[in-house]
C-alpha cells in the first residue's frame, strides 16, 4: 500500500529546486554529518571559542579530508566549516577583518575542492547527482561560546541581530557556496533577522533549521510549527527543519512542519548521545537505535533531506545512503 502524501507536502519539486536532482536520483537528499566532533575524533584540538573554525587556522587539510569522506559515504550536501567562524571571533584572536574574510571563504573552498575531487574520481561511475556545498551560517549564540544557541536568551533585538549577521551573511552568500545553511537557530527573532538578510541578498537560497528542546518547541520555547510557517513562506527558503536536536523529538517536529508549510523538510539531529559537561565526554543511551533506523522513521514522516549533527560520523551517513537512498 502506498503512503498518502498530505496536501501540505509536495509530492515533487520544481526542476529548479536544489533538492530536485537528488530526489529524482534516489528519493532522498543525504546531508553530511558532524564536522567538529569528527575533527576531534581525528585528533584536532577544538577546545577553543572558535571551535571548528580553529581548524581553518591549524588543520585545513583535515577539514577537506572529512568533507571528502562524507562525499564518499554518500552525502549529497557538505556543510562548510563556517558555523563558528565570525569576524568577532577571529578579532579576539588578533585576526583582522580581511584575513577573517579570507578564512571564511577558504572554508567554502575546502568543501568545494573535496566535492570536485570526488567528481573527478567517481562522478562518472555513479548515478548520483552533482553534490552541493552549503556555507554554514551559525547563530549569534554560537559566537558567544556559552551554549546560547540552545537557549535563545539573547540580549540583542531583531535590528541588532541583522546588523551582527550582515557582513558575514553577505560574504558567505558570495563565497561560491551553492546554498546557505542557516542552522541551530534558537529563537524567532533571529529567524526573522535572517529573512530580512535574505531580502538583502536576492540571489541567495537557504535552508533554515532550528534547535528544538522538545516535540513542539524550539530552544527558547516558541512553537516550532508557527516558525516553520513563517520561514517556509519566504521564496528564498528552500527547506525548513531542525538540527542539533535530540532524535526522539524529530518525528513530531517533522509532522509539525508538514502541517504548517509546503516547503521541504530537512532534519539533521544529534546522534542520540548526551554531552556530560562535568566528565567532558559523550554518553549514548542504552536504548538508542541505529542511526539509519531512526532516519527511516524521519523519511516516512516526510523529511526530504536527512543528515546528522554532533557525534554523527561518515559511517552513519553511509548507512543512511545505503538504507534509504
Amino acid at each position: 500500500m502506498s503512503r498518502v502524501i498530505p496536501a501540505s507536502q509536495p509530492a515533487s519539486l520544481p526542476s529548479g529546486h536544489p533538492f530536485a536532482p537528488f530526489l529524482a536520483a534516489r528519493g532522498l537528499v543525504v546531508v553530511d554529518g558532524a564536522l567538529a566532533t569528527e575533527l576531534e575524533a581525528r585528533g584536532a584540538d577544538l577546545a577553543d571559542p572558535l571551535w571548528s573554525a580553529r581548524a581553518l587556522l591549524e588543520q585545513p587539510a583535515l577539514i577537506q579530508q572529512v568533507h571528502a569522506d562524507y562525499f564518499a559515504a554518500g552525502a549529497d550536501i557538505a556543510i562548510a566549516a563556517t558555523y563558528q567562524a565570525t569576524f568577532e571571533g577571529f578579532a579576539q584572536r588578533g585576526i583582522d577583518a580581511e584575513r577573517a574574510g579570507d578564512l571564511m571563504r577558504s572554508a567554502v573552498i575546502l568543501a568545494c575542492e573535496a566535492r570536485d575531487e570526488w567528481l573527478v574520481h567517481y562522478g562518472a561511475e555513479t548515478s548520483r547527482a552533482r553534490p552541493l556545498v552549503a556555507a554554514s551560517v551559525g547563530p549569534y549564540g554560537a559566537s558567544l561560546a556559552d551554549g546560547s544557541e540552545y537557549r535563545g536568551d539573547y540580549t540583542l533585538d531583531e535590528d541588532a541581530l541583522v546588523g551582527w549577521h550582515r557582513a558575514r551573511f553577505a560574504l558567505l552568500a558570495n563565497s561560491g557556496a551553492d546554498l546557505l545553511a542557516c542552522e541551530t537557530i534558537p529563537c524567532g527573532v533571529e529567524a526573522r533577522a535572517i529573512l530580512r538578510l535574505l531580502d538583502e541578498t536576492p540571489a541567495a537560497r537557504a535552508w533554515i533549521t532550528f534547535s528544538a528542546r522538545d516535540d513542539a518547541h524550539i530552544s527558547n520555547g516558541e512553537r516550532f510549527d508557527a516558525l516553520a510557517a513563517l520561514v517556509g513562506a519566504h521564496p528564498q527558503v528552500i527547506a525548513v527543519g531542525v538540527n542539533c536536536t535530540a532524535p526522539e523529538h524529530v518525528v513530531s517536529l517533522i509532522r509539525a512542519a508538514r502541517s504548517s508549510t509546503t516547503t521541504p523538510v530537512i532534519v539533521y539531529p544529534n546522534s542520540g548521545e548526551t554531552y556530560d559537561g562535568a566528565a567532558r565526554r559523550w554518553t549514548r543511551p542504552v536504548s538508542c537505535a541505529p542511526y539509519a533506523d531512526m532516519a527511516r522513521e524521519w523519511q516516512q514522516a516526510g523529511a526530504m533531506a536527512i543528515g546528522g549533527c554532533c557525534r554523527t560520523t561518515p559511517a552513519d551517513i553511509a548507512s543512511i545512503a545505503a538504507t534509504l537512498g
